[in-house]
């Protein structure tokens, strides 16, 4: 009796976005193409191809430039968000006067802090830096401390019982308990980092990819600009990417059951 043993589909997820994005850019090129649509108005994926390489080592140093300004924004982020944070959290009192002082910070809108940045610091990279920090800096603030100042009261009444202070509950239990919270921020904080150096960059720079795009608007150079937004998309997945990554390594165990289903 011959047994047959059972085969397994072929998993697509690892090829889907390759694939979509494959589909994506076919339809771009020949909706393009179908309607002669002029490229200073909707350059074809061809032609942004052409710019990408005509123009690389201009892209590629102020992609450093931009890479630099955004990842020095956002480990400022990381660290001020973080103490800040578990200043927080550490009380119900401080979370109740603090908060509503953050949210008000948050709404102010970075694009109209730029200006101000600019007068004080210049032209160049410390606005960009500070922009990233400002804008990157509140969904990390936020993540960690509800997560501290979400421990259950019954949780904390029973480690007090059992002789815990209020350091041994935020050590042992809270900052754990914050750590998915914070992990979790830190991927929506890098995307935002990005966000502020390349606004601080259109508006008052000598260089990073927000100078370049600005400056290749204003010579109706179209397909450079969709280069650099490419640029910065893949800037931004890879960023995002290492956070999720960093995630999950850190944070695991907090993943492990939805894993499971």
């Amino acid at each position: 009796m011959s047994s047959s043993s059972p085969t397994k589909g072929y998993d697509w997820t690892a090829i889907a976005p390759w694939l979509y994005a494959f589909v994506m850019f076919a339809v771009w090129e020949g909706a393009v193409w179908i309607f002669k649509i002029a490229p200073f108005v909707l350059p074809a994926p061809s032609k942004i191809l052409e710019a990408t390489i005509q123009f690389w080592p201009a892209i590629w140093m102020n992609s450093i430039q931009t890479m630099w300004t955004t990842m020095l924004g956002f480990i400022m982020a990381i660290i001020g968000g973080l103490l800040l944070g578990i200043l927080v959290g550490w009380s119900r009192t401080i979370y109740a006067g603090l908060y509503p002082l953050m949210v008000g910070f948050n709404a102010v809108p970075k694009v109209a802090v730029i200006p101000v940045l600019i007068m004080w610091f210049g032209i160049g990279s410390i606005p960009a830096v500070l922009t990233a920090f400002l804008i990157a800096f509140f969904p990390i603030v936020v993540n960690v401390s509800t997560g501290l100042a979400t421990i259950e009261p019954e949780l904390e009444d029973v480690l007090r019982a059992l002789g815990a202070s209020k350091m041994d509950i935020m050590l042992k239990v809270g900052i754990p308990r914050a750590l998915p919270y914070f992990f979790g921020s830190l991927k929506v904080a890098v995307t935002l980092a990005f966000i502020g150096s390349v606004m601080s960059e259109t508006i008052g720079a000598n260089s990073g990819l927000g100078h370049t795009m600005l400056a290749a608007q204003s010579q109706f150079n179209m397909p450079l600009v969709f280069a650099v937004l490419l640029a910065l998309a893949v800037l931004g997945i890879v960023m995002y990417v290492l956070m999720a990554w960093l995630e999950m390594r850190m944070t695991g165990w907090a993943h492990r059951s939805s894993m499971g289903q």
